[in-house]
């Protein structure tokens, strides 16, 4: 998992990029943050450092919870915690905060979409799965639950911890929790219909 075609590490890190987007996209709703995010919030509380950082470490924490599954770790799994975090930070400052309660909940729904669009993108690369989707496919496959409901618990759990921190909670963190996994696996079928052999997602026998 640490060598493919031009185009798949292209397909890897435009996955990244749209995930952390869609993280920036929803921070700047401004309505509840992703269960991620909240966590993040509380552990900025502490640290008194931006949310890019602070993603930053808890992808690290969530990459020790592998070590049971047995997951192994890829160039996309380093290139998914450098470039998510640094997105967030870069692309915040892009998007406007809505001046309506309405439209923050249109740009929730985008974000939403545009994280499952991302994770679609860069998971089937084979090039290791970034610290969250990692676990939840690990998840998936270990225990057989559909991976909607498994990316549910996940969320539901980093929620928590955030709250408990004092993160922001609100309606888009409730959308954000109920819907990313659903979304992820609507749009991981949407990419398999679309992907042929040769579009970068596979790999030759020779770089396997």
């Amino acid at each position: 998992m640490w060598k493919a075609k031009p185009k798949t590490y292209l397909y890897v890190i435009l996955g990244n990029w749209c995930y952390g987007t869609g993280e920036a996209i929803l921070i700047k709703a401004d309505i509840g943050q992703s269960p991620g995010t909240v966590l993040a919030q509380g552990i900025q509380n502490l640290t008194g450092q931006s949310l890019g950082w602070t993603s930053f470490y808890i992808s690290v924490g969530v990459m020790f919870l592998w070590i049971p599954l047995k997951i192994k770790i890829g160039i996309g799994t380093v290139l998914n915690i450098i470039l998510v975090s640094v997105a967030i930070d870069v692309m915040m400052p892009v998007f406007p905060s809505p001046d309506s309660y309405a439209l923050s909940v249109v740009q929730v729904i985008i974000g939403i979409l545009v994280i499952g669009l991302g994770s679609a993108f860069y998971i089937p690369c084979y090039l290791g799965a970034g610290p969250r989707d990692g676990l939840m496919t690990g998840l998936n496959t270990r225990t057989g639950i559909p991976i909607g409901r498994v990316r549910f618990a996940i969320e539901a759990t980093l929620l928590v911890a955030g709250w408990l921190l004092g993160g922001s909670v609100g309606l888009g963190t409730v959308l954000v929790t109920v819907l990313v996994g659903e979304v992820v696996a609507l749009f991981f079928g949407i990419v398999g219909r679309l992907s042929k052999p040769d579009n970068g997602f596979s790999r030759s026998k020779s770089e396997t």
